[in-house]
């Protein structure tokens, strides 16, 4: 697996000459999912037409009125078998749920989430007076799906984290809102292959930020998507001062937190990876993201979609 991976970073000039060419053109879940507005000016990919191509990195998002934490969903039964699940039709089944150890991690996430909202509350730069409602956004994949219900069992279930909720005035609101727009990264032609050929993508990625190379989604393209997503669900809570989770996947999380921080490179996204069950908040500087790790080749279990 490492010499796969060794060997692609050596042949990157001629990947990118030769596929980076752009393409033609419980807790209640809501029964209404929000569709993922469409990007202007964008194509289509031609394995998968809900799948934008994109010719150019879109623009910083603007200042947002609400509070955004990114949730990394908990092991999945993909993560286990080691291999890449992306395909759209999984946003409408129950395949690729969270394993036993991965309800655990999704609940335990209840934890860590308390703690970064408590930090938001007492932060002196707080620009809008906080309302103490929080709400729960998921992409409509299961294993997504299951992570938010479960780390709201764990905000109402567990002694200790309820305490803190009680104590912080919190209102939890347990239906959880499904969004397209926070749906896997598409892996076109890797999807459903072992995740070592993540190294076919990645280290591309670092140097061309709007590459296709086997029809996978592009980062500018995911980039995209998800600007539009922040600013639909920012103006729906209009009013400012909510904590909003967004429980979603790792490279689309991943690619969020350094395009909402201000990173020069959002390609670099890899090196900046969520932990299976992980929360972080989105804040908006470089100084906020955590050391970068060098790019490793994926192994069975972890770092998988």
């Amino acid at each position: 697996m490492l010499y796969q991976f060794l060997h692609v970073v050596t042949m990157l000039p001629s990947i990118v000459g030769a596929f980076c060419q752009l393409k033609p053109v419980s807790s209640a879940v809501s029964n209404r999912r929000i569709s993922g507005s469409s990007l202007t000016e964008s194509a289509t990919n031609k394995l998968e037409p809900s799948v934008h191509v994109v010719k150019e990195f879109p623009p910083p998002i603007p200042p947002l009125k609400n509070n955004f934490y990114l949730l990394r969903h908990g092991q999945s039964t993909a993560n286990l078998a080691g291999i890449i699940s992306s395909a759209r039709i999984l946003a409408t089944t129950t395949n690729h749920g969270l394993t036993l150890l991965g309800i655990e991690q999704a609940r335990n996430s209840a934890v860590q989430l308390i703690d970064r909202i408590s930090n938001d509350l007492n932060a002196e730069e707080a620009l809008t007076p906080s309302t103490k409602q929080v709400y729960f956004y998921s992409s409509p994949f299961a294993r997504a799906r299951e992570t938010a219900e479960q780390c709201i069992k764990g905000l109402q279930n567990n002694d200790e984290v309820r305490v803190k909720v009680e104590s912080l005035g919190l209102n939890v609101n347990e239906q959880i809102q499904l969004h397209d727009g926070l749906m896997e990264r598409y892996f076109g032609r890797l999807d459903g292959k072992e995740l070592a050929t993540y190294a076919y993508v990645w280290p591309v990625d670092m140097f061309l930020n709007t590459h296709t190379a086997f029809d996978v989604e592009s980062v500018a393209a995911v980039s995209s998507r998800m600007r539009q997503c922040l600013l639909d669900i920012d103006s729906h809570h209009a009013e400012g001062g909510n904590h909003i989770v967004l429980a979603s996947h790792a490279d689309v999380l991943q690619i969020t937190q350094v395009y909402a921080a201000g990173l020069d490179n959002v390609g670099m996204f890899s090196q900046y990876r969520f932990g299976n069950g992980e929360i972080r908040t989105m804040k908006r500087s470089v100084d906020s993201l955590p050391k970068p790790q060098p790019l490793q080749p994926p192994k069975r279990g972890e770092f998988a979609t």
